[in-house]
């Protein structure tokens, strides 16, 4: 029959590549004449066909892949790779401390001190007539916003204001409109017997945030205490929890920096912003840190079940990236609900300076689910960087205080970009495939 021919040319072996078949080395010719063996039939058939799903080799490479042993070399080699790939910021910076005699000038009209890639981010969000892609923006934010732009960029992003560049005044005003709206409606029965312990809880834990020098500013307190208070009695499901207070700071910060001349935004006087520039930061930042606990109000509803889950998943994560600490941990009875509940609560905002926070929330606000998922793999990271002198704690209590106080006082916007590169390798040789590295 016809379909019998068919189907014997479709299973002999055809010189032509076949898809997803791969390519393998001409086998050498034998030095001696080798005498031809009789082959049965199914081998006769085998030897010419072609299975074109059959990965072979990739299964190999792939197994070895994950045996790997995630040692120092292996981590910084591919945290860097990934860093290549994000961003070419310190091979730049290289380049302006050292300049040779091949680097080109920076046109006049651009930022000298600036990335291409940044670049590209300050263009789109500062053009008035043109509207950045969604995901082009992230994919620019995702290695650090230029501070000039951070402000609109962090609006962008957190879904605040919207992509039409026409529409963005009109949100804004109205936005800002509503949120006063609140403070009128709501702010002064925060003394009633419902709210007052709401309040009190706000006004004793705003003097404990940093930085002391701008937040214990009578101004700032104020605007902190409304921002908070509002938010609490919105969100009557998880009301206020200590944590919520010191997401407000980089939101803070950051809008404050458009209209303020200091380099350093911590020692400003705000008292010298105009008052209508203060009520625009103040509603701005409301409306930015409510979008964030939109995605992490788990986190502090009643027993805060979210922290429960994440300090969970971290160390079940650990466990499989770096068995050595995993057990060490435990082995000195240190448990991961001690010194990673903050780390969740707080998103790392107590242990890292807050310029390396803003610069962590670039990313955070770049990534699909930043706040929630990708900081789960940043606080693995972050806690296998200190694997060396993790090990070399032999007791308990000291072990524990080295963990609820990190050594980073000094840390810049480079540790802060390899601790990021080196949680994104996590998240993509983890994150989809949760059962493939367990023992």
């Amino acid at each position: 029959m016809a379909s019998d021919g068919a189907r014997k040319q479709f299973w002999k072996r055809s010189n032509s590549k076949v898809p997803g078949s791969l390519l393998k080395a001409a086998p050498k010719a034998p030095t001696t004449p080798v005498k031809a063996k009789r082959i049965s039939t199914f081998q006769e058939f085998e030897s010419n066909t072609s299975d074109a799903w059959d990965a072979g080799e990739d299964d190999d490479g792939l197994l070895a892949m994950a045996a790997e042993s995630l040692n120092t070399d292996v981590v910084m080699e591919t945290a860097n790779r990934v860093l290549r790939n994000h961003s070419q910021r310190q091979e730049r910076h290289k380049l302006q401390e050292a300049p040779g005699p091949e680097q080109k000038p920076e046109p006049v009209a651009e930022p000298p001190l600036v990335p291409s890639g940044d670049l590209r981010l300050v263009k789109s969000v500062s053009e008035s007539h043109t509207s950045c892609p969604a995901e082009e923006l992230r994919k620019l934010s995702w290695s650090g916003i230029p501070k000039p732009v951070r402000p609109i960029t962090w609006k962008l992003l957190s879904g605040y204001l919207p992509a039409n560049v026409d529409r963005r005044p009109a949100t804004l005003q109205r936005k800002q409109k509503e949120y006063f709206a609140f403070i009128e409606h709501y702010y002064d029965s925060r003394n009633d017997d419902v709210h007052q312990d709401t309040y009190r809880q706000i006004h004793i834990d705003i003097p404990r945030m940093s930085p002391e020098a701008l937040i214990l500013q009578p101004k700032v307190t104020e605007i902190f205490e409304r921002i908070l208070f509002i938010w609490a009695i919105r969100h009557p499901a998880s009301g206020y929890v200590q944590g919520i207070n010191d997401l407000v700071t980089p939101f803070f910060v950051v809008f404050m920096c458009e209209h303020i001349e200091e380099e350093d935004v911590d020692a400003a006087d705000v008292s010298r912003v105009p008052a209508d520039v203060l009520r625009n930061v103040e509603a701005d930042t409301y409306w930015c840190m409510s979008k964030l606990l939109d995605g992490i109000q788990d986190n502090y509803t009643f027993a805060q079940p979210g922290i429960q889950m994440k300090v969970k998943m971290l160390e079940e994560l650990v466990s499989r990236i770096d068995d050595q600490v995993h057990r060490h941990l435990d082995q000195h009875e240190v448990r991961y609900l001690q010194f990673a509940f903050r780390w969740m609560n707080n998103l790392l905002m107590r242990e890292v300076p807050l310029r390396c926070t803003i610069r962590l929330w670039d990313t955070y606000q770049s990534e699909p689910d930043g706040f929630s998922h990708f900081h789960l793999y940043v606080c693995a990271a972050f806690l296998v960087r200190w694997r060396k002198e993790i090990l070399e704690e032999r007791d308990f209590q000291e072990l524990l205080l080295f963990l609820q106080n990190l050594p980073t006082a000094h840390w810049g916007n480079e540790d802060i970009s390899l601790l990021l590169a080196e949680a994104y390798r996590l998240k993509f040789a983890f994150a989809d495939a949760p059962n493939h590295y367990k023992k």
